[in-house]
C-alpha cells in the first residue's frame, strides 16, 4: 500500500508517540510546545491505508537550520517504507522554507535510524557521549543544496 503523508497536530503526534515502543518517557502536548517555543515546526504524520503509521516533528534551530527532532514508526509498518516517506517529506517542506541544512541527533541503540540517515546523505558531525555507549548519541546534517 502507498505511503501517504500529511501535516499533523500535536494531539495526533502525541497519539502516535505512546504507541511506539522505543519511547518511554510520558509527552504531552504541552510538553512538544515547550520545547518547541516559537520556532517555525514542521508536524508531518504517515498514513498506511487509512491508518497512521508514523511521525515526524522537527522545528527550527535558526533560520538556515532545520532540526528533524521527533520521529516513529508503529511496529506493525517498519521496513513498509514509512519512515522513508517522512524523512523525504521533511526535507521537502525544510527546503521550500528556505533552509540550508537539516540536523538530527539519534542514538547508537537505533541503528535502524542511522542507516536511514546515512542512506540518505546525512553526515556525522557530533558525538555525545551519555551513559553506556548504546545510549551514545549521533549528530548528523545534511546540506539541502538550496
Amino acid at each position: 500500500m502507498p505511503v501517504i503523508i500529511n501535516h499533523a497536530t500535536l494531539g495526533e503526534i502525541v497519539s502516535l508517540y505512546h504507541r511506539i515502543p522505543e519511547f518511554t518517557l510520558p509527552v504531552d502536548n504541552a510538553a512538544l510546545l515547550q520545547r518547541i517555543g516559537a520556532s517555525a515546526a514542521c508536524a508531518l504524520i504517515a498514513y498506511v491505508g487509512e491508518e497512521p503509521a508514523g511521525f515526524k516533528l522537527g522545528y527550527a534551530l535558526h533560520k538556515d537550520n532545520f532540526y528533524s527532532w521527533l520521529g516513529g514508526v508503529l511496529p506493525e509498518y517498519r521496513r513498509d517504507g514509512v519512515a522513508q516517506a517522512l524523512l523525504e517529506a521533511q526535507e521537502k517542506w525544510a527546503k521550500e522554507k528556505g533552509y540550508k541544512s537539516i540536523s538530527v541527533k539519534t542514538r547508537n541503540s537505533f541503528p535502524a535510524m542511522l542507516m536511514l540517515l546515512v542512506k540518505n546523505g546525512y553526515q556525522v558531525i557530533e558525538l555525545e557521549k551519555k551513559g553506556e555507549v548504546v545510549d551514545y548519541r549521533l549528530v548528523l546534517r545534511k546540506g539541502l543544496n538550496i
